[in-house]
């Protein structure tokens, strides 16, 4: 026999109740088990009033009990202590969420940290959108972006020190100022007169770095003087020249280009490179500026847009201060590969009366210093002395970041390729001078003119914000040789390709100075929309062969007209202004014209 402790003290009555069958007793059988925690097996000789002769039966059944009860003891204690502890948690949950509550602006539950504003990271380590580049292209897309997105979040990175300004200024306006600290200001007159600043907007539009992610409706911060090295597109996330890393939603790239550099300055070694200037920024600026009134000659390389703008404005010093300024190139004349011949050769007979010494046909062979000169060796044999260099002959597209991001770099044209979108990747757009996109016009091209920063920056931050809109815009570009002449060109502008002139006299309306009166800015794609003229009607003429412009003649005012295929693909509009929208209807019809002479008209070129 064995006793137990618990049924002893219940009594009889307790151990009456103790007793539970384990299921319905088959017939003949009397099967009862005493559910006590307490009860053990003492020995094996342990028997109950089952039929005889089944004694192994009984203690096989005891045991097979005991593990179940065992089993299912164990396994509600551990259920119940798991279930004690997700309910204690879930409590302390709801009170932190309700505290969190209840203490945040308004009643709302905050997702920001309520870091004060000295405990902030320098550099968010999130932003919903992400801009590379601080030019035109990126500055035009947070606007964009801003506009759309009211509330939008947008961090650009710039590797340059200053915050987005506009660049046409640092080789045209800027140069003409009589402000003797306009290059601490960056403050100008355009040519009508009115005074404005170089820079997009001021210090206090922009919301400081480490206060983009808790300000309440959202704006636009610049983190100023750092470069993106790195870029993880499937982890959404780039790294900085100082190690910081930075993830987003959506990221634009804007890294626009870096001048150009002759091999043979290169080769040159390091007295030639510190005299030399690849001009492209307020620092380019500053420095040739003061280099202009220390030494006695300058020499530009370059017979393009910058090259030639830059030789007028130093030009002017040559008159005033005795400077001397000579501009190479090897084309044959100044904007020798935009401008048909004749037009190139009367631009070079104006920037002369400048008083710049124009050397076409030179091809530079070697630059070396010679005492404390620059000599300037050409491959006709010439040599030229000088103080210092400037060179403009042309950009190269910033590309670096292609080789991490895994993007397609355009062989042909350099630059990023994109779509018709500007979309690189599905949350990766490119804008700017290192954008390559697809004209459904005029094939696929990389465009490096501030309008077309404007606009396409301008469309990247609409499809970053879901316009999904593609780039049809043909964007413009202008140049100004001075005050009193400037041009504004759309599309193929090449003088490889069949030209058509139609010229008239020009007016004293007809010069940059006078066109800003109207617009009250400057900076003429400002003052541009993406409109075109919604109907051009061309009247039939008796004279359908245009007339060549002769050698010598003043061109005051006119159009030109390049072809391909006897489809106009490119205007220029000498002196003509504001009849951007019927260029660029012109050239999005794309139909052959029997006589270009009547489709000038449609700019009112006989308009005195």
């Amino acid at each position: 026999m064995f006793r137990c402790s618990v049924a002893a003290a219940a009594g009889a009555g307790g151990l009456a109740r103790a007793l539970r069958p384990l299921s319905p007793a088959p017939r003949g059988r009397a099967a009862a088990v005493l559910q006590c925690h307490h009860l053990r097996c003492p020995s094996r000789s342990l028997t109950s009033s089952g039929v005889p002769g089944k004694a192994g039966s009984n203690l096989l059944l005891y045991l097979i009990v005991g593990g179940t009860v065992t089993g299912t003891g164990a396994y509600v204690y551990r259920t119940l202590r798991e279930n004690k502890e997700r309910f204690t948690s879930r409590v302390t949950t709801i009170t932190t969420r309700s505290q969190e509550k209840e203490s945040s602006p308004g009643g709302k539950l905050s997702n920001l940290s309520p870091a004060a504003p000295g405990t902030r990271p320098e550099v968010p380590s999130h932003v919903p959108f992400l801009l590379i580049g601080g030019g035109t292209a990126a500055f035009a897309a947070a606007r964009s972006i801003r506009a759309r997105d009211p509330g939008a979040r947008v961090l650009i990175v710039s590797e340059d020190p200053a915050l987005p300004y506009m660049r046409p200024p640092l080789s045209k306006e800027l140069w003409f100022s009589d402000d003797p600290n306009v290059t601490e200001t960056l403050r100008f007159k355009q040519w009508n007169g009115k005074e404005r600043s170089i820079y997009f907007q001021p210090p206090s539009f922009y919301v400081p770095v480490r206060d983009l992610p808790f300000v309440e409706n959202g704006g636009v911060a610049v983190l100023c003087g750092k470069k993106v090295v790195h870029m993880d597109v499937r982890g959404n996330i780039v790294k900085l020249s100082d190690g910081t890393q930075i993830s987003y939603d959506k990221c634009l790239i804007a890294t626009g280009g870096s001048p150009r550099n002759l091999p043979a300055i290169e080769r040159a070694g390091k007295d030639v490179q510190r005299r030399l200037t690849l001009f492209r920024k307020i620092e380019d600026f500053k420095s040739l500026e003061k280099i202009s009134r220390e030494v006695k000659s300058i020499t530009i390389i370059g017979g393009g847009f910058l090259g030639s703008e830059l030789a007028c404005a130093l030009g002017r010093r040559a008159r005033t201060r005795g400077l001397e300024v000579i501009q190479l190139f090897p084309e044959n004349g100044n904007m020798g590969k935009v401008l048909p011949e004749y037009l190139s050769n009367w631009t070079t007979e104006k920037v002369r009366r400048e008083g710049v010494n124009v050397m076409p046909n030179a091809v530079v062979k070697s630059v070396s210093v010679s005492g404390n000169r620059l000599v300037i060796k050409l491959k006709d044999g010439r040599k030229v002395e000088t103080d210092h260099i400037v060179a403009a002959v042309g950009l190269e597209p910033n590309v670096e970041l292609a080789k991490s991001a895994g993007l397609e770099v355009d062989s042909d044209f350099g630059g990023f390729r994109v779509n018709a979108e500007l979309q690189a990747r599905s949350n990766i757009w490119v804008a700017g001078d290192a954008a390559c996109f697809y004209d459904i016009k005029l094939g696929r091209r990389r465009v490096e003119h501030h309008d077309h920063a404007v606009v396409s920056g301008r469309l990247a931050g609409e499809n970053m914000t879901g316009a999904a809109k593609p780039y049809w815009h043909q964007s413009m570009f202008w140049s100004d040789l001075g005050p009193n002449v400037g041009y504004e060109a759309i599309g193929l502008v090449d003088s490889s390709l069949p030209t058509v002139g139609v010229f008239a006299k020009a007016t004293a309306k007809d010069t940059p100075k006078s066109v800003t009166e109207q617009s009250g800015t400057g900076i003429r794609s400002e003052s541009e929309t993406e409109a075109e003229a919604s109907e051009v009607h061309i009247s039939p003429s008796s004279s359908p062969t245009p007339q060549v412009p002769k050698q010598g003649e003043d061109y005051g005012k006119g159009v030109i007209f390049y072809l391909r295929d006897k489809v106009v693909v490119g205007i220029v509009l000498w002196n003509i202004f504001n009849r951007m929208p019927i260029a660029r209807k012109i050239i999005k019809d794309g139909e052959e014209h029997d006589d270009l002479n009547e489709v000038a008209k449609l700019f009112n070129i006989h308009e005195d």
